[in-house]
C-alpha cells in the first residue's frame, strides 16, 4: 500500500446510518446491521490502526453507531444515481434529521426493492466525500442483495443470523467503512492497482468456523458473521481477520 499523502480519519469514527426504503423499525434485518456497527471496534477493525497520516498518527480504532434516520423514497424507487445518494446524505444534514459530523461515516442502505444502476452488476457497495456546507462529509452506499442474484455480493446463500440477505451487506459494509477510515477523500491510502485496503483482500474470508448451518468467521457481541478480510499495512503485509496484539 502507498500513502498519497490525503487525510485518513484519525479519531474515533462514527458511523450513521440512513435506511432508505423500506425498513421496519423493529425488524431482525435491522438488528443484525446495528448489532454489527456497534460493535465493530476491537481486532478486526484495529487492521485499519496500520495505516497512519502525515502526521504519524493513526486511525483510532474506535466505532460507535451515533444516529440513525429513515427515509422512505425521497429521491425514489427506480434508477437512483450516484449523486442521488449524496444528495439523499445531504438532505438528511440539512434536515436536522443527522448532525453534520466530520468524523461520520453516513451508510446509505437501500431496501431491495429500491434501484440502483450499477448495484449487483458492476459494485455491491462503494464509499466517496461530499463538502456539505464547510464540513467533508464521507458517506457510502450499500444495496440490499435479496433475490435471485445474492450470491453477486454475498458469501453464502445461508446466514450466520438467519437473514442471508442482511449478512452479505454486513461484509460489504464492514468493507466500506476499512476504505472509508484510510482513505476517506480519495486521496490517501491506495496501491499502483488504485486498489484500496479492503479491495486488496474483498470475497476473502480465511479460517471459517460453523454457525447453525451456515458459516461464519468472527463472533461480535452475540452474533456471529462472515465478514470479507481486510490487509495489514505492515512490511509484510496480508489478508487478515485481526490486527496483531489487538
Amino acid at each position: 500500500m502507498k500513502y498519497h499523502g490525503g487525510p485518513v480519519m484519525t479519531g474515533p469514527v462514527n458511523v450513521y446510518v440512513i435506511w432508505y426504503g423500506n425498513w421496519t423499525r423493529k425488524s431482525r434485518r435491522r438488528a443484525i446491521i446495528t448489532d454489527f456497527i456497534s460493535n465493530f471496534a476491537g481486532p478486526r477493525f484495529a487492521i485499519n490502526t496500520s495505516y497512519p497520516n502525515r502526521g504519524g498518527v493513526a486511525v483510532a480504532n474506535s466505532v460507535t453507531l451515533a444516529g440513525q434516520y429513515v427515509d422512505r423514497y425521497s429521491a425514489g424507487r427506480s434508477r437512483i444515481s450516484d449523486d442521488k445518494i449524496g444528495d439523499i446524505v445531504a438532505s438528511a444534514i440539512k434536515g436536522n434529521k443527522l448532525p453534520s459530523d466530520p468524523s461520520g461515516i453516513y451508510l446509505v442502505l437501500t431496501s431491495n426493492d429500491v434501484g440502483k444502476p450499477g448495484f449487483l452488476t458492476q459494485y455491491c457497495g462503494w464509499h466517496t466525500f461530499r463538502r456539505i456546507g464547510s464540513v467533508s462529509i464521507k458517506f457510502a452506499f450499500v444495496g440490499d442483495p435479496t433475490g435471485p442474484n445474492l450470491l453477486v455480493c454475498g458469501a453464502q446463500k445461508v446466514s450466520p443470523n438467519g437473514d442471508a440477505g442482511a449478512d452479505a451487506m454486513v461484509s460489504v459494509i464492514a468493507h466500506e467503512i476499512d476504505e472509508a477510515v484510510t482513505d476517506p477523500e480519495l486521496n490517501a491510502w491506495y496501491d499502483d492497482a488504485g486498489e484500496e485496503n479492503a479491495d486488496r483482500c474483498a470475497w476473502s474470508y480465511g479460517r471459517t468456523f460453523t454457525a447453525g448451518r451456515a458459516k461464519a468467521n468472527v463472533r461480535l457481541g452475540a452474533r456471529s458473521y462472515l465478514i470479507q478480510r481486510n490487509w495489514l499495512n505492515t512490511p509484510r503485509g496480508g489478508c487478515v481477520m485481526a490486527a496483531p496484539n489487538a
